[in-house]
């Protein structure tokens, strides 16, 4: 199963990078994940704090996989063991232009516990993808602006 959403950021894609990757400033504008800690570098473990709306906020430890500079972060996080309850959650950064990027938040569900979870996971969880693509949209856009005007 898998979730996906997008959005369209008025902003260099570098822009939309800088404010994504600084996990300290998340609790400031994210709403679907307003804690995140560790580094954000190939084989580090997060430690990630889900507020879906409508849903129940968890904690989990995803393994980063992938963080390719202004275009991708990918970790692989797991309940309790593996092929239980898995998810490849993905950030993809799509520069269409100098100032325009395209955004992708995805994220590949597998194991037991998917089609149990599908229902909440369709509802909740994609809702909060949703408003974590809104709010990063806001954020990068100010902050382009900010840097436009200064």
């Amino acid at each position: 199963m898998e979730i996906r959403t997008e959005i369209e950021i008025a902003a260099p894609a570098e822009t939309v990078w800088g404010e994504f990757i600084r996990f300290e400033a998340w609790p400031a504008w994210n709403p679907f994940m307003p804690r995140i800690e560790g580094k954000a570098a190939p084989g580090e473990q997060l430690t990630v704090r889900i507020e879906p709306p409508g849903g129940r906020a968890m904690t989990f430890r995803p393994k980063v996989l992938t963080v390719e500079h202004a275009k991708e972060f990918r970790w692989k996080g797991k309940l309790l063991l593996p092929g239980i309850f898995d998810g490849m959650h993905c950030f993809e950064l799509h520069a269409l232009d100098a100032r325009l990027t395209h955004f992708v938040q995805r994220e590949e569900f597998t194991g037991l516990l998917v089609p149990l979870m599908a229902g909440e996971l369709n509802r909740s969880t994609r809702n909060g993808f949703v408003l974590m693509n809104e709010a990063l949209k806001q954020r990068a856009e100010s902050a382009a602006a900010n840097r436009t005007s200064s």
